[in-house]
């Protein structure tokens, strides 16, 4: 880690990556936005025997990723909130294959509600959810760790994905 780190804001030393809104809160208000669409103007696509088994089990799997992931930051005993200060690199559990699976597995839990609910409104709503997570959300977190912890987080970087 690079010693004595801190982005400037004003007075104030920051320390976390000053995203633009809490990651749930993006894809919440993607989900409510799609089912307020679905109430204008509903659009069924699904066949019914697929929408309950295939939904469910996108959102069985989001939440089993997204268990992992957490309990992966509990035991390294790092922040999981964007607007503290991250501690160190996690590498391990599903770290090994995303650098970002908690925002995997929300945007699974979309997928999945959009298709169990038969809602498309709720997938659609979800481009706009990844547009602002990439430029609101990624983009500043990397470059938050790239500043904070340099060839560490840069050898991570290069060597997992993103998503997966």
């Amino acid at each position: 880690m690079k010693a004595g780190f801190n982005a400037s804001n004003g007075d104030k030393k920051v320390d976390h990556a000053g995203v633009v809104a809490p990651p749930p809160l993006i894809f919440l208000f993607s989900i409510l936005l799609g089912l307020g669409f679905n109430t204008l103007w509903p659009v069924e696509i699904f066949p019914q025997a697929v929408e309950f088994p295939v939904g469910m089990f996108i959102v069985v799997v989001a939440v089993v990723i997204f268990a992992f992931s957490v309990r992966k930051f509990i035991k390294a005993d790092t922040p999981l909130p964007p607007y503290k200060p991250t501690v160190l690199i996690v590498r391990t559990g599903p770290y090994r294959y995303s650098r970002n699976p908690i925002y995997l597995s929300m945007t699974l839990l979309q997928i999945g509600i959009g298709i169990w609910a038969d809602n498309v409104w709720i997938l659609v709503m979800l481009i706009p959810a990844l547009c602002t997570m990439h430029y609101g959300v990624i983009a500043r977190e990397e470059k938050y760790l790239e500043k904070k912890f340099g060839d560490e987080y840069m050898n991570y970087k290069r060597s997992v994905r993103r998503w997966i």
